[in-house]
């Protein structure tokens, strides 16, 4: 896996302390969901649709550490392109925090080849995180998400159904021999309202963990190189 002097920040919203990533490992990883059967009859769809399925459950997909970004206006090649509220689950110094991303995702280039559509487009990152103390024990499952695009809401749900950080996070780092280099990986997402990409230029994620502490990023995209 490509790491790279790429420079991503982060503030924990508690002690207000700046996380700081350089030469880190990106990640996104696909069918996530806990519900083997579910996540199979979803590849099923996908696969009438000529998409081909993953070779394996849940999937990882490396994407340049370049890609992950908190500003706020990003360039898109496509102009079938939509984001997707997710987990972010990050590792610096040993230490894990948690923010929210997006995992905007070029959708023609997707019916061809879902590794290359991840790394078509910039992923929006959060820069406010909270830390996790013990990510093995670490549970969302209580957390709600919420992604809205040109101010209409089109994502929201919990992250019951996901599978856990621990699990995600433990797959990933079994899969891909990175040592104990930082890392950011978006873990899953929900379904859209009414099972149809929505292709819009505003966005607005969020991740709700409890009534005091929501994550929050909004980012534009515009037709760029």
């Amino acid at each position: 896996m490509t790491l790279t002097t790429h420079v991503l920040e982060f503030e924990d919203i508690e002690s207000k302390k700046i996380i700081r990533l350089t030469n880190f490992a990106g990640m996104v990883a696909g069918y996530t969901g806990r519900d083997e059967h579910a996540v199979q009859e979803h590849i099923d769809e996908l696969a009438a649709i000529g998409i081909a399925p993953p070779p394996a459950v849940p999937m990882f997909y490396p994407v340049e550490a370049e890609s992950f970004t908190s500003v706020e206006s990003l360039p898109v090649a496509g102009s079938a392109t939509s984001g997707e509220v997710e987990p972010l689950y990050i590792r610096h110094q040993g230490r894990y925090y948690l923010g929210v991303a997006s995992d905007h995702t070029d959708r023609e280039v997707e019916t061809r080849d879902i590794a290359e559509s991840k790394r078509a487009c910039p992923k929006p990152v959060s820069r406010q995180v909270v830390e996790i103390e013990d990510i093995e024990n670490f549970s969302l499952d209580g957390a709600r998400a919420r992604t809205w695009v040109d101010g209409v809401l089109y994502q929201d749900g919990t992250l019951n159904n996901l599978r856990t950080p621990a699990n995600v996070v433990g797959l990933f780092l079994e899969r891909h021999d990175i040592g104990d280099q930082d890392f950011v990986c978006l873990g899953g997402t929900l379904p859209v309202i009414g099972g149809q990409f929505t292709y819009g230029s505003h966005w607005r994620i969020e991740l709700e963990l409890n009534p005091e502490t929501t994550i929050i990023h909004c980012y534009n995209t515009y037709k760029g190189a």
